[in-house]
């Protein structure tokens, strides 16, 4: 089976797993999950972080947006570029008015509200979206390669951090070249310091 068949059929069996949770249980463990992430000193000491919006059954980053707007953050937000197949990236303020629904549905900053950020290098942590992850810090995304090549225009190296359910944890994600690792791993059972 070739690594896209073997990364297609990880996403399908860990994105059915992950939709079967209830609800309820679902936030139970968000907050558990967002409990950890803002116990990271790589979070404590940053002062420009790089999120996303959830989408589906995803973790609630939305947690995470709005804690660290309460927290002084500088917090980005993605949105997809649909003319270059990348993300561009925008500051936000204020989730209620900088944020409406776009591609597939996912929210996004609203350009005509929110500031584009050009300079990457003031990127201190980067919150990633995934559907699968290895403890040695390996993620599998949904396909589209977005995140990758933001990653690939950063000219330093932030802290990459996911946040996912225990579920989403598994035991060998197949790896291509352009693939990057993330530095932690945090779950509603644990943080884990990946060997990267």
């Amino acid at each position: 089976m070739s690594i896209q068949a073997r990364k297609q059929s990880l996403r399908q069996s860990i994105i059915a797993a992950r939709s079967n949770m209830g609800e309820t249980e679902r936030a139970r463990l968000c907050d558990q999950i967002a409990a950890r992430l803002f116990k990271l000193e790589a979070y404590r000491t940053a002062s420009t972080v790089l999120t996303y919006m959830n989408f589906g059954a995803e973790f609630a980053a939305e947690i995470f947006v709005r804690q660290a707007l309460r927290d002084g953050k500088r917090v980005l937000l993605p949105k997809v570029n649909r003319d270059t197949k990348q993300l561009d990236v925008y500051f936000i303020t204020d989730l209620a008015c900088d944020v409406a629904p776009g591609l597939w549905g996912i929210p996004e900053p609203l350009v005509e509200r929110c500031t584009e950020v050009d300079e990457l290098a003031s990127i201190d942590f980067i919150l990633l979206p995934g559907v699968a992850f290895g403890r040695d810090g390996a993620r599998l995304g949904y396909g589209g390669g977005f995140y990758d090549k933001l990653l690939a225009r950063l000219p330093h190296q932030p802290v990459l951090v996911a946040a996912a359910f225990a579920l989403q944890m598994v035991e060998d994600i197949p790896l291509e070249a352009t693939d990057r690792k993330m530095q932690w791993l945090v779950t509603e059972q644990e943080t884990i310091r990946c060997a990267t």
